[in-house]
């Protein structure tokens, strides 16, 4: 995975023991179903969006893509929100994405 953004390192370095918890609650969450890795990173990549949370977008795209993800679909998962959470706030996670492609 790539590197760590620093504040997420700086977490982990004052709360380790927090976020391994919360490290291994995802895991946890990821194998108690049938969806594949890249499913359920593209949902964890929409209810980021909805949160309004740049970081998540972030990591869940890059997460996504490393799963196999094309960025069209990645994409596709943020767009698929627009009569959900609107126009807006689509553009906003829209342009996070891009920066994690290098588009935006």
């Amino acid at each position: 995975m790539s590197e760590f953004p620093p504040h997420y390192r700086h977490i982990k370095k004052e709360f380790p023991g927090y976020l391994e918890a919360l490290e291994d609650l995802g895991k946890t969450t990821r194998g108690v179903g049938p969806l594949e890795e890249r499913t359920t990173n593209l949902v964890q990549l929409a209810a980021a969006a909805t949160l309004c949370s740049q970081g998540a977008v972030h990591s869940h795209t890059r997460r996504a893509l490393e799963a196999g993800a094309t960025p069209q679909e990645v994409r596709h998962t943020i767009v698929l929100l627009t009569s959900t959470i609107g126009f807006p706030l689509t553009s906003a996670a829209l342009s996070w994405v891009e920066d994690v492609l290098g588009e935006g």
